[in-house]
């Protein structure tokens, strides 16, 4: 073989080579699209109740510890504004919408809500330390890397933080308890992540949910796990019950003056449905 066949072999097989590799990055590149895609257009809905409680502190950036005596000659508490308390047993509904198409690169959406209304166990005077009214929703965009028996999501998004709390301060000004309030109203980016399995045949599933964010003075971990059995479970509609354990830690460092950390727990109950 000379020198001038020898080129042009060398040509011919490289510009194979070329398309050979082209292929393959083009079938790559596909199968990366299909991880965003359902199969169908689909909406998933559900309501929960869930029961929790917790703790609750809201400490001044600056904290008088003079002791003195308030209302009824009561010693004002100079640690008051210092401690965790203990949150009563509440309830609240839990809601979620998340919306899932087969139209590459673009993420599946979903929306979570919940109103967390709730106060400490302790009082003076009658008067609760704290009183909670905060709106948690949840706004995500994900994507699905796995959709069988074993299903995966991952994304991103943004948590709002809306409402306020009302505190029960010791006012050294005057030796009494006076009412305090900082109102909230924060967005945070977060990270989301969610898992689950199937037992095929049975109905049976078990799923966990992971938010988390630690970003600009503020931390969240939202993490929950749950079993649900489908007692509907057709092409046109899924319905099914679902029981589950919610922990949702919220950390506001100097916020308004104020370091807030709030820790919501408890079990919940709700019904599910997939269109």
């Amino acid at each position: 073989m000379n020198l001038q066949q020898f080129i042009t072999v060398s040509g011919i097989y490289w510009d194979n080579t070329m398309k050979i590799l082209k292929i393959s990055m083009l079938a790559l590149g596909t199968s990366l699209c299909g991880l965003a895609q359902a199969d169908v257009i689909g909406i998933k809905a559900d309501v929960s109740y869930w029961f929790y409680d917790g703790k609750a502190q809201v400490k001044p950036k600056s904290t008088s510890l003079a002791n003195q005596t308030g209302q009824d000659n009561l010693l004002l508490d100079p640690y008051m504004d210092s401690r965790e308390y203990d949150l009563d047993r509440k309830g609240s509904a839990q809601l979620s919408l998340a919306f899932e198409h087969p139209i590459p690169l673009i993420p599946n959406a979903k929306i979570r809500h919940v109103n967390l209304k709730t106060q400490t166990e302790n009082e003076v005077l009658g008067q609760p330390i704290y009183d909670l009214d905060i709106a948690h929703t949840d706004f995500i965009l994900y994507y699905e890397i796995l959709d069988n028996i074993v299903d995966a999501d991952v994304g991103f998004g943004a948590t709002s933080l809306n409402g306020d709390v009302k505190t029960l301060l010791a006012d050294p000004t005057s030796s009494f308890y006076k009412m305090g309030k900082v109102d909230i109203d924060k967005t945070i980016p977060v990270i989301y992540g969610s898992a689950g399995v199937k037992l095929p045949f049975t109905g049976l599933s078990a799923k966990g949910e992971l938010l988390y964010s630690n970003f600009n003075d503020t931390k969240i971990t939202d993490a929950q796990a749950e079993l649900q059995y489908n007692f509907i479970d057709n092409l046109l509609v899924d319905v099914g019950l679902k029981a589950g354990y919610r922990i949702l830690d919220i950390k506001l460092d100097d916020y308004e003056k104020n370091d807030l950390k709030f820790n919501f727990k408890g079990p919940y109950i709700g019904i599910d449905i997939h269109f």
